[in-house]
């Protein structure tokens, strides 16, 4: 016996994809308006990316799928700022503003907007390409009408603008062989992958090893510098004993990343993922022999190490995420993680999750900047990674 599958209404995505919008703007028209000038533009943008990397681009039909769904998101965002529900719009395709029907009269899903049979194009054909400008000529008018005053307190003149973006929009998902439907779906999964409404932490990643291949669930680590012969290295003591190696920049200029092993800590404490301190700790699971070299192998660690330095190198040019706050990370940087990480266990976990590991990984760092000393307590059980003075 199989679940029966109930397909997605325009009402129920909009319902779930409005609780998403933050409104940090004071609900203002200009970053929907925004947000949907980009997006459509970003859709061009893969066209383009498909004709000039015809051969080598691989990833368009994905992408193509991601773009309306985002161009979705902000048509349904700026709608509904403008007093309007995406689902009236998407109701009244063919009907002037003063005869429209509400969609408070019955539930409207995507695939009725749609063939019921389309092809799917792994590239764009001319028709695709022409309505695409066309989308982005009625976003145009869209802005035109927004900046010159013209929609305001005019929700027929409004009306009338969503309505052929809309309608356009619909025209060019049938020239992709795209579902709305799997676009949305696919829209609602990205956003609560990033904002979710409830952060429920996942299982540990090594939750069925063996207990004595676990990660540590809590652990103290010092965290110190010290001068030998007159250069200055960190060391780490944990219960009493030194571990890793004594670390230096290894960089022309100084910039600190000698403390670099606090996001490996953070990774451990929040994603319960590190195979850097699987090593260093000596917890690889050798009981499961694939495992052992797949997850924990050198290649782990090389995978590990590229996005701590990635992620420091975007991090120097924002003051070390000093003012970031939860929900602010990039987007486009989060997804380039777990493009890093693609193929190892750390790919499931969630991208809120992923921001969660980096931010607290930066506010000891920057303790440590600060102080040159510090005890991490890692606090895996709370997913928690916290520092304090160390005398």
């Amino acid at each position: 016996m199989t679940d029966e599958f109930t397909p997605l209404t325009v009402q129920d995505y909009v319902s779930q994809a409005l609780t998403t919008d933050q409104r940090s703007d004071g609900g203002s028209l200009t970053f929907p308006l925004l947000g949907l000038f980009g997006e459509t533009g970003s859709l061009l943008s893969e066209v383009k990316k498909k004709q000039r990397d015809r051969a080598s681009y691989l990833g368009y039909a994905s992408a193509v799928v991601e773009e309306l769904g985002d161009v979705l998101w902000y048509l349904t965002a700026f709608a509904a700022r403008g007093g309007l529900s995406l689902g009236d719009i998407a109701g009244n395709l063919d009907r002037g503003y003063a005869d429209w029907q509400r969609a408070a009269d019955g539930p409207l899903s995507f695939a009725s907007l749609q063939p019921p049979i389309m092809t799917r194009r792994a590239e764009p054909t001319q028709a695709f390409e022409k309505t695409l400008l066309q989308l982005a000529g009625e976003v145009g008018l869209l802005m035109t009408d927004h900046e010159a005053g013209r929609l305001t307190n005019n929700q027929a003149a409004l009306a009338g603008r969503l309505v052929a973006i809309m309608r356009t929009l619909i025209q060019a998902a049938n020239e992709a062989g795209v579902t709305l439907e799997a676009a949305a779906v696919k829209n609602l999964g990205k956003i609560f992958d990033r904002w979710p409404r409830e952060r429920i932490y996942p299982a540990p990643l090594d939750e069925s090893a063996e207990a004595e291949e676990k990660l540590p669930r809590d652990l103290y680590v010092d965290v110190f510098e010290r001068k030998v012969r007159g250069q200055t290295y960190v060391f780490q003591r944990c219960n009493g004993l030194n571990i890793g190696d004594r670390l230096t920049d290894n960089a022309m200029t100084a910039d600190d990343y000698r403390f670099h092993d606090v996001f490996h800590y953070a990774y451990v404490a929040v994603l319960t993922w590190s195979p850097v301190i699987r090593a260093l700790f000596r917890l690889k699971r050798k009981s499961d022999p694939k495992i052992d070299e797949a997850q924990d192998g050198a290649r782990a660690t090389l995978i590990e190490e590229g996005v701590a330095t990635w992620i420091f190198g975007q991090a120097a040019a924002l003051n070390l995420f000093a003012d970031v706050k939860t929900g602010e990370l990039p987007f486009d940087m989060l997804k380039h993680v777990r493009q890093f990480v693609a193929g190892y266990e750390a790919e499931q976990l969630p991208l809120w999750l992923w921001e969660e590991a980096i931010l607290q990984g930066y506010a000891a760092f920057r303790f440590l900047r600060e102080h040159r000393r510090g005890r991490l307590h890692i606090d895996t059980n709370n997913r928690r990674l916290t520092i304090e003075k160390l005398s």
